[in-house]
């Protein structure tokens, strides 16, 4: 999203949502002795990022280095930008609104419990002499413990898949940087990754996820002619649409094991389809609205379906015969939730696998300029009758970003042209800046405006 500049991130409805987004992750400062081997974490050990910030390696003060900028680490530990959120991760711990979290779910310090260091910190089950738990989501939590590849990643000689076949995890490459990245901006089954609807109702910010989106805000190196020489440049199309078809799957697939009691979890449901205003008032206009995905009764707890209306749209273009099948395996999805338990798990099983085969098919397509522009139409207003609550809404305005920032990257358009799109995509920002003002008819307004607009540049 950075390729044409557009100051998404300058907008204040932006930094609101990014801000959301990334406190999942976050920074009290203790250094944490080796912890007991949990399930599911990487089994490497941690070195921290102490190992990373020599001169010679990540942690030079000016961007001088041949190959890579060797500043990384100052952009990482930006005390003032969405950059360094990362490195300012385990502080939310140590703030009154985590405090105040911590009291009402009967935790007495969250900076030590399970539930929140998973995805505040670096929960390495295994951990070196440098090792600090004060550095928050450190190096070693997106890239994978450092013990085996850390001395070939410094070798002259070394190539990017040697360091991957000791352990580096391979997150130039889309489907693995979603995995990773939904392990705490989504939700994982590894013990403490999970922020479950108990949480969120004791002040949990809404959990939500855009790949292209944390890509760009968690920027810390070029990817330059050198970097395309050592590893694939996949664009801001296929890191999109390979997010939303496994964020797709990741929601499918933990549903089924999770519940709460009696109930099933609440977490993975449109927040707003429960939270509305509500009165005895014959006066007052029912709140309910009609979306064509969704085949549903009325008062059936509605499926929170952002990543699935952005798939239906990139499937539909990119991947046809898997787009018919993910529309009809969408709607029984839906449709499901008037049944029985057993039959919401066959039907999300279903559509998780072909969530999976989407994914795969992004990632093995290249993303041509009328595949680019047939995407935006489809997000701006072939989907736009599905914008019926506020999560679909941001996920739109976000991939219309996305998909434009990556018509200027691709030179399908210039910047000056995509500029004047900025008015009208401000307005669609604008008008999904409050959740609880969301008005979905003056939403689609703004994305039509930009879509008449887009017409004129095929």
């Amino acid at each position: 999203m950075t390729g044409w500049g557009l100051g998404l991130v300058a907008t204040s409805w932006h930094r609101a949502v990014a801000a959301v987004r990334l406190c999942v992750m976050a920074a009290v400062v203790m250094l944490v002795s080796p912890a007991a081997a949990a399930p599911g974490h990487d089994a490497a050990i941690h070195n921290g990022v102490a190992s990373c910030g020599g001169s010679t390696c990540h942690g030079r003060q000016e961007a001088t280095g041949p190959r890579v900028r060797q500043n990384e680490l100052l952009t990482w530990q930006n005390p003032s930008s969405l950059t360094g959120s990362h490195s300012r991760a385990w502080r939310v711990l140590g703030e009154p609104r985590a405090r105040a979290i911590g009291a009402r779910l009967g935790i007495a310090n969250v900076a030590t419990s399970a539930e929140c260091i998973s995805c505040h910190g670096d929960p390495a089950p295994h951990r070196g002499p440098q090792f600090n738990q004060a550095d928050g989501v450190g190096c070693e939590a997106c890239h994978g413990g450092s013990t085996n590849w850390l001395a070939s990643h410094t070798a002259v000689d070394a190539s990017h898949e040697q360091n991957v076949a000791r352990g580096l995890w391979a997150v130039d490459k889309p489907a693995v940087r979603a995995n990773v990245c939904l392990d705490c901006h989504f939700g994982s089954d590894k013990p403490g990754q999970f922020v479950t609807h108990r949480i969120m109702a004791a002040g949990h910010p809404r959990v939500a996820f855009e790949l292209d989106l944390f890509t760009s805000l968690q920027s810390h190196h070029d990817e330059d002619a050198d970097y395309a020489r050592r590893k694939p440049v996949p664009g801001g199309v296929k890191v999109w649409a390979v997010g939303q078809a496994l964020a797709v799957k990741r929601a499918l697939s933990l549903n089924s094991m999770r519940s709460a009691g009696s109930f099933p979890e609440f977490y993975f449901y449109d927040c707003r389809s429960c939270h509305r205003s509500f009165s005895d008032d014959p006066a007052v206009a029912i709140t309910a609205r009609t979306n064509p995905g969704r085949p549903i009764q009325p008062g059936t707890p509605v499926w929170n379906d952002e990543s699935l209306i952005m798939l239906n749209a990139a499937a539909r273009v990119a991947a046809p015969e898997l787009g018919r099948q993910l529309a009809a395996q969408s709607r029984a999805f839906h449709a499901s939730f008037a049944g029985d338990r057993a039959g919401t798990i066959k039907a999300a099983a279903a559509l998780a696998k072909t969530s999976d085969a989407l994914a795969g098919a992004f990632d093995r397509a290249r993303f041509d300029k009328a595949q680019t522009f047939a995407m935006l139409d489809a997000v701006l207003v072939g989907n736009a009758g599905s914008y019926t609550d506020y999560q679909g809404g941001a996920q739109a305005v976000m991939a219309a970003d996305t998909l434009i920032s990556a018509l200027v990257s691709s030179r399908a358009i210039d910047r000056g042209t995509a500029l004047a799109l900025r008015p009208d995509l401000d307005r669609a920002y604008a008008a999904a800046r409050d959740a609880n003002r969301w008005q979905p008819a003056e939403f689609r307004a703004a994305l039509a405006a930009v879509a008449g607009k887009v017409r004129d540049l095929k």
